[in-house]
């Protein structure tokens, strides 16, 4: 019985534990169109580790942190240009921002929520650094837009995590 799970590599491994039954696409379509509640399964989730373990006391981190995704992507959610630190172009990626519990023992994640800066302030700061180049004074250059709701800065994000 030990051979069937000797297949090829270019198998991924869901389809290979379940002996073929599933495809990567049936595990795709449950994560995307599943009626989970993600936000309380985590929370559960982070309760039973603390729990298990004994763990009373910890502190609580915030951080950020930038995923390259790809150069052309429309569908991932809240993806938008990001300067790469690798090779100094540009690519599409995502900013999540993380509330952590680190402890003695182990770092567990307690929240997540992803960033997207505001398209209307961003496409604003773009011209007016090419305003600023051409010598055009302030008070000819636009007004900064105001900001939309909708796009919450890093710093606001980390405050609803807490």
């Amino acid at each position: 019985m030990y051979f069937i799970f000797i297949l090829s590599a270019q198998v991924p491994k869901f389809e290979r534990v379940s002996l073929g039954e599933y495809r990567i696409a049936a595990l795709s379509w449950m994560f995307r169109k599943g009626k989970i509640a993600w936000d309380k399964l985590l929370i559960a989730s982070v309760r039973h580790i603390l729990k298990k373990y004994g763990i009373t006391n910890g502190v609580l981190v915030l951080d950020e942190s930038d995923r390259a995704r790809s150069k052309n992507t429309k569908r991932i959610h809240k993806a938008h240009k990001q300067k790469y630190k690798a090779s100094g172009g540009y690519v599409n990626g995502q900013t999540i921002v993380l509330l952590l519990l680190v402890t003695d023992s182990i770092t567990v994640p307690v929240g997540f929520n992803f960033y997207m800066p505001d398209p209307a302030i961003s496409a604003w700061t773009k011209e007016e650094k090419n305003l600023k180049k051409q010598g055009i004074p302030k008070s000819e250059r636009p007004a900064k837009p105001e900001t939309d709701h909708d796009y919450p800065k890093k710093i606001q994000l980390a405050l609803l995590l807490l």
